[in-house]
């Protein structure tokens, strides 16, 4: 059997060294978070990173996947010769035990992955009608609603200096003048990075990481921010942005340490995402197919 966790992170790794991070996207295009084709439902975490990886190698210009099994179900067909993509359900998943004198519950956290195998639209015949017409075109601001997550958020932020961070200490961001950025996008990319560092807090999503990667722990919660604030650029359609280059070498190193490290980043990371976006919309399930 395939080692599925080596095989996500051996993929990720090829792209950060290729020197093209597959979280940091055009997303103002268009709506082009990987979905559902039949469900409508957007990819989450690690799978939005997979499929984005596999459109671009392989130029598919439609968000949407289905299962072979969903394209029977709507009277298709995938095209004969056509190859499949690896998506995953990843959860992390607490299971009582007995401690070693027997006196009490406790509790190990086991990762719960199974795959699946998705085909974008682009291969697949006999789709019905109302699958191949083009979308209708949808009026969005999306630093209206970039700067609707900040405030709904009720994060103290602060402007000002000329950097911008998340001080854990009295629960704040920093964040430059607007005016000391290039343009209203790269400010959000900004905000919303810290923003995402913002749901670390014990009050919150209560990030902890130091136990499970050591020294490694800054990094770790900076890829964190870099994927959840991709997924928030992806609902915003703001362009993606990569925020601390710096970081990519340790990175690479974590990932090629532990192969469950991109999973576990990218679970916290829609979390963190989710947190943000509960006060907007209910979060999504979980959705691998």
């Amino acid at each position: 059997m395939n080692d599925l966790y080596q095989e996500v992170t051996d993929r990720i790794v090829a792209a950060i060294e290729a020197g093209t991070p597959p979280w940091v996207k055009p997303w103002s295009v268009s709506d082009f978070r990987p979905r559902n084709a039949t469900t409508n439902r957007p990819y989450r975490g690690v799978n939005t990173v997979l499929l984005s990886l596999e459109a671009d190698a392989r130029g598919y210009t439609d968000p949407r996947w289905l299962t072979f099994r969903q394209a029977i179900e709507i009277g298709a067909r995938i095209r004969g010769g056509e190859r499949g993509t690896t998506v995953v359900f990843y959860k992390l998943t607490k299971l009582p035990e007995q401690s070693q004198d027997r006196q009490e519950l406790q509790y190990r956290t086991v990762p719960l992955l199974r795959s699946f195998t998705v085909f974008n639209v682009a291969q697949v015949d006999g789709l019905p009608e109302s699958m191949t017409k083009p979308p209708e075109p949808v009026v969005w601001d999306s630093h209206a609603e970039a700067e609707a997550l900040l405030y709904a958020s009720g994060a103290e932020i602060y402007h000002g200096g000329e950097q911008a961070y998340y001080q854990r200490a009295k629960d704040e961001i920093h964040l430059p003048p607007k005016s000391s950025f290039s343009d209203a996008g790269a400010y959000y990319t900004t905000a919303l990075h810290e923003l995402v560092h913002w749901t670390g807090s014990p009050s919150r999503c209560n990030r902890e990481l130091k136990g499970r990667f050591g020294d490694n722990a800054y990094a770790v919660e900076e890829l964190i921010a870099e994927l959840g604030s991709a997924f928030l650029c992806a609902h915003c359609r703001i362009d993606g942005q990569l925020q601390h280059p710096a970081y990519l070498r340790a990175w690479l190193q974590v990932l090629k340490a532990d192969k469950r490290a991109i999973f576990t980043a990218s679970a916290k990371a829609q979390a963190g995402a989710d947190f943000v976006l509960r006060t907007q919309q209910p979060a999504e399930a979980e959705e691998a197919a």
